[in-house]
């Protein structure tokens, strides 16, 4: 076999090397098409021309009306992505931030899984390996760009899938107006003094001297604040639970007994108030002070309410941090398309594209460049308390599988541990027991 290669391939030097000048030319352009072809079929890595890739993205909704829909934020990206990049197509599905969360684990249960989508807790996906690593997807310049307390909380087993997206921190809100008519000079710093706050506005007729949210929208972010407050918080340095530590049911019985109990929450029962109806009432001037993120900032001020923000108080003085909260990008990798996820990605984390973001829904950058760009702005200088404490806060544990479990659990049960006759101490152990137990099923 190999001699009759070789005869063959003499033959065809032989031919080649007797032919006129018009021949070689046709034999080398017949070369050059050859090569062009088998360039071409690399490239498109298949036998016919390159194949155009869909990525579908499903996102959160963060505002209340079509005008204000984050589908306004995606279609403009997404039009200025796809102008430079013809062979891909961006399609955006929104949903509200409500139930978001439950959209991706049904089309992730139908085989069906989005190739990015925006979440509150990713830890699960992480864990049964179906998305990719930051590392994969993104530049250096973008992985770098980040905040690097939101970049760590976005690890599982220490890599990094959750790219941090939608940022917010809290400060304690303070109606001046309300405050000047009780003789009261400023804000309290401690939870002393934000009694003594609490009594003056309720004798001068306030309706809700301090708004207590502990409904089933948002109690998580109430709980995570007053534990804070009180020196603990809801996980340990390891990430352990500590819900029932001793300081976190401390923080609950003061506010059953200095606050719940002797009416300076307001009329109605806390685990009966969310977190939008505590903003309404503030933004009407039906409230003394309210812990709060960015967004309270625009919707008091459109209402023409006078206020001012500091850090929320803590159990003998100011907390030394707050709490934050933390929604992420994940991108999976059931459908492939890793190199253009990635890219479409260092496009949505460039400045002005965070930027705007923050702009539009009253939140907080998660990139450096777009804080930095933010906190030189006089037109964000409301906003400068909030971008300062960010780098500081403490965000939830969207790292543990369980924490989306919890969350629920504190939603559902907390508001009554401040309940005349409420059992801090039993609520959060019972909640304690269930996490520990659903971790050691886990693993």
């Amino acid at each position: 076999m190999h001699g009759e290669h070789g005869e063959s391939a003499d033959g065809e030097r032989r031919a080649i090397r007797g032919t006129g000048p018009a021949a070689r030319r046709r034999y080398r352009g017949a070369v050059a098409a050859a090569v062009a072809t088998a360039l071409a079929l690399a490239l498109s890595g298949c036998g016919g021309s390159p194949q155009d890739v869909t990525l579908r993205l499903v996102a959160a909704d963060y505002g209340g009306s079509d005008a204000t829909s984050s589908r306004r934020y995606w279609d403009r990206v997404v039009a200025g992505y796809e102008s430079e990049h013809p062979g891909v197509t961006i399609d955006v599905t929104v949903h509200h931030w409500k139930v978001v969360d439950g959209e991706i684990a049904a089309m992730v249960k139908r085989g069906e899984a989005p190739d990015i989508a925006q979440t509150a807790s990713y830890a699960g996906h992480a864990d049964r390996k179906r998305l990719y690593r930051a590392d994969e997807l993104l530049s250096i310049p973008t992985q770098a760009d980040f905040l690097p307390g939101l970049a760590e909380g976005g690890k599982f087993q220490r890599v990094q899938y959750g790219l941090p997206f939608a940022a917010d921190t809290r400060l304690l809100f303070w109606n001046k107006t309300l405050f000047a008519e009780a003789g009261l000079d400023g804000p309290p710093g401690s939870w002393p003094e934000l009694r003594e706050a609490a009594e003056a506005l309720r004798d001068a007729g306030v309706t809700i001297p301090y708004a207590l949210p502990l409904g089933p929208e948002e109690a998580q972010a109430e709980t995570a604040q007053w534990s804070l407050g009180a020196g603990g918080g809801l996980t340990d340095g390891v990430g352990a639970y500590t819900l029932d530590a001793p300081e976190n049911v401390r923080a609950f019985q003061w506010l059953r007994d200095e606050l719940v109990r002797p009416g300076l929450t307001g009329p109605g029962a806390p685990a009966a108030l969310d977190r939008q109806a505590a903003f309404d009432a503030f933004s009407r001037g039906e409230v003394g002070m309210v812990n709060g993120h960015p967004a309270l900032i625009r919707q008091a001020a459109r209402n023409g309410v006078q206020f001012g923000t500091a850090p929320p108080p803590g159990r003998e003085g100011p907390a030394e941090t707050s709490v934050g909260v933390n929604d992420w990008l994940v991108a999976f990798r059931q459908n492939g398309h890793r190199e253009e996820i990635g890219d479409f990605l260092d496009h949505v984390y460039s400045e002005p594209n965070m930027l705007e973001f923050a702009d539009r829904h009253d939140m907080l950058p998660v990139t450096r460049s777009a804080s930095g760009t933010m906190r030189a702005a006089d037109r964000y200088q409301p906003l400068w308390d909030f971008l300062d404490r960010l780098p500081d806060s403490v965000h939830y544990p969207a790292n543990k599988i369980t924490w989306n479990r919890v969350s629920g659990q504190l939603k559902e049960g907390i508001g009554q541990a401040v309940e005349r006759g409420g059992d801090p101490a039993g609520i959060l152990s019972r909640i304690q027991r269930d996490a520990e137990a659903t971790e050691n099923a886990i693993h």
